[in-house]
């Protein structure tokens, strides 16, 4: 039977619903690394719409303007700052300029796809220092704070899936995931004793307004493989829905609902635990594998020539 005729996955519930009770995180701060932009503006909101204060953590004020006055709109109070997350002096500052945060999600990353043997070593340290330096350096900030007030607290990292699998074309990416997931392993035990959480969050194919241009041609080399970027099938479905097993891509606000779970009072009892939101996909497999592609030839580059 032809796949098109399948319904997939159902559609999530509009923008703007929650699983969880209004008002779950009132009096609570939420802190979000890349929460100006993306998924990390989606995870933002999402604890917003349930009562939490946030504080959203760019490199760039230019992303934060207008995340601010977007989240404001929620009715939650929305503060930003400015932050390398590989600075541990500038972390401290941020730490030391706001209320102890309840929940840290560490969303921000680097990320662009590249052939290993094209790579510099300026861009593997440049992507392994953000996402795995960066990552450890706000969570040691969150998790030193909390120990010393003895309170407890709720860290969510989000990662790939690649972590596990391996990632051609993001050798860099890949090695340092596959240390993020590792840390949520490793700080789940040791700070469990003493209230703090630690989860992952790994989120699949969530298309949205800040992609860059690397990923949305990526995106449109692979519809193209199909049929072309802007054709339906007999159901309506893109190209880049019939590539996934729920025959749909996520919706960003499905990565926030699944935060707002994991850190929620609800999950207590949850640690140590990466949940992933893309609809299969990454445990997909063929009866038969498909011809391989060097990643060259996937990234439209010529032969390497030294």
């Amino acid at each position: 039977m032809d796949s098109t005729a399948f319904p997939g996955l159902p559609s999530p519930p509009p923008l703007g619903a929650s699983a969880l009770p209004a008002g779950t995180y009132d009096g609570s701060l939420v802190l979000v690394t890349g929460g100006g932009t993306g998924l990390g503006r989606a995870i933002a909101a999402e604890f917003a719409r349930l009562g939490a204060d946030l504080l959203i953590v760019s490199r760039r004020e230019r992303h934060l303007a207008p995340a601010r006055a977007e989240l404001a709109r929620l009715g939650t109070r929305v503060t930003s700052a400015v932050c390398d997350i590989r600075d541990p002096k500038r972390i401290s500052e941020v730490f030391d300029g706001c209320a102890l945060p309840d929940v840290l999600v560490n969303n921000a990353a680097a990320n662009f796809p590249v052939p290993t043997e094209d790579m510099s070593p300026n861009a593997w340290q440049a992507v392994v220092d953000i996402t795995l330096t960066g990552t450890f350096l706000m969570t040691r900030e969150f998790g030193r704070r909390h120990l010393a007030a003895g309170t407890p607290g709720s860290v969510i990292d989000v990662g790939a899936s690649y972590a596990w699998t391996g990632g051609p074309g993001f050798a860099h990416s890949a090695a340092a995931k596959a240390g993020v997931e590792s840390l949520v392993r490793t700080l789940a035990v040791e700070w469990g004793p003493y209230g703090i959480q630690v989860n992952g969050l790994v989120p699949g194919l969530m298309p949205h307004e800040d992609m860059t241009d690397d990923i949305r041609g990526n995106l449109a080399r692979a519809a193209a493989d199909t049929a072309t970027a802007d054709s339906a099938d007999s159901r309506g479905r893109a190209a880049n829905d019939r590539r996934q097993p729920a025959l749909r891509v996520g919706a960003p606000r499905e990565l926030g609902w699944a935060a707002t779970f994991l850190a929620s009072p609800y999950a207590r009892f949850i640690t140590g635990h990466t949940l992933v939101v893309d609809g299969a996909n990454w445990q997909r497999r063929e009866l038969v594998s498909p011809p391989v592609t060097p990643v060259r030839d996937q990234l439209g580059r010529g032969p390497f020539t030294g």
